[in-house]
This record gives structure tokens, C-alpha cells and sequence, in this order.
């Protein structure tokens, strides 16, 4: 006898489809689920990897303005050191120039001519003085003038005072120091 299968094997066949589509549907997913969370922690790696870059990159940049900043300070105080050095040199070759201007006032000055005050701003110098006449107040000035460290005498002032049974010529004069610097430079060294 011939055999018959009544069962219904098409509904078996589709609920079979049915359940791998759901098998299938439900590896998409996991799959889907394990990339996607793979992916994330990917990122999030790569993230952090490239903070830890970055946070060593502002202590670098922190350590080198750092250096930056003493390297100014170290350049501000060079600064300041050659300018003391150039002041201490200046002071070193101008330190005779005060010997040769008295030396020369009292090789200046002639008979009867008294100074009271000389002082003296950079290289303008001021003389105060008092003489018995004011032709030794010209001479004076003329010794200034030929004087191998004074010149440019300029007389400010001359006053004719009583003084007792003598009269007396009071004066101002100012004058222009020549340096050792300007003889230097004027010779060419």
C-alpha cells in the first residue's frame, strides 16, 4: 500500500523559515550589538590615547615657557650686567679726567683770581669765583680757552662789589670738559 503523508509539510517548512529568519535576525543583531560596542571601545581607546597625547604635550609646553621665561630673565639681567660693565668702564677711563681738571684750573688761574664754588654737571662746568679786576677775569678765560682739557669758557655773569678799600669782580663762567673719550676719537685711537 502506498503510503501517504498527510502531515502538513508546508506549514512545517514555513515555521522551519519562520524560526531561522528569527535566528537569523536575532545573529544580525548580536552581531550588529558586538560591532557597535567594539566600534565604541575603539574609539573610546583611541579617545583616551589621545588625551594622555595631549596632556603630555601642555606639561612639555608648561616646562618650555617655563624655560622660555628664564631665558628672558637671564637675558634681562645680561642686559643689565653690560650696561653696569659699560657704566664701571666709562667711570674706569673718566676716573683721571678729575685730577687733570683741577691740575688744569690751577694752572688757569691767573694772579688774583679766587674761585669760591666749581661744579660740574657731565661736562659742563661752573666756576664762581671773585678777582681784583675784571681784565684777570679775561685772562682767566683765555687760559680756559688755550687749556688742553677746558674750552667753549662762557662768562655768565661779572659783578663790581666794594670790598673794603679794594673793589672786586664777581664772576660765573661755565666751560665744556674735553674727556679722555672725545681726545681718543679725535685722533682716531
Amino acid at each position: 500500500m502506498p503510503r501517504i503523508n498527510l502531515l502538513p509539510w508546508r506549514e512545517e517548512l514555513r515555521a522551519k523559515r519562520k524560526k531561522d529568519f528569527m535566528m537569523a535576525i536575532v545573529g544580525a543583531i548580536l552581531v550588529g550589538g558586538l560591532l557597535s560596542y567594539t566600534g565604541k571601545l575603539t574609539v573610546q581607546g583611541m579617545t583616551s590615547a589621545q588625551n594622555v597625547r595631549n596632556n603630555i604635550l601642555r606639561t612639555k609646553i608648561t616646562e618650555l615657557d617655563q624655560q622660555i621665561e628664564e631665558i628672558n630673565e637671564l637675558d634681562a639681567q645680561k642686559s643689565r650686567l653690560i650696561a653696569r660693565m659699560e657704566i664701571i668702564d666709562q667711570l674706569q677711563r673718566s676716573r683721571p679726567e678729575a685730577v687733570h681738571l683741577v691740575d688744569e684750573l690751577v694752572d688757569a688761574l691767573p694772579e688774583g683770581v679766587f674761585l669760591t664754588e666749581v661744579s660740574q654737571l657731565s661736562t659742563r662746568i661752573e666756576l664762581k669765583g671773585s678777582a681784583q679786576s675784571s681784565t684777570r677775569v679775561s685772562a682767566l678765560m683765555r687760559n680756559v680757552d688755550s687749556s688742553d682739557w677746558l674750552n667753549q669758557p662762557q662768562l655768565q655773569v661779572v659783578q663790581t662789589v666794594e670790598n673794603g678799600p679794594n673793589r672786586d669782580a664777581n664772576f660765573t663762567i661755565f666751560a665744556h670738559q674735553i674727556s679722555i673719550n672725545e681726545d681718543a676719537e679725535e685722533f682716531g685711537r
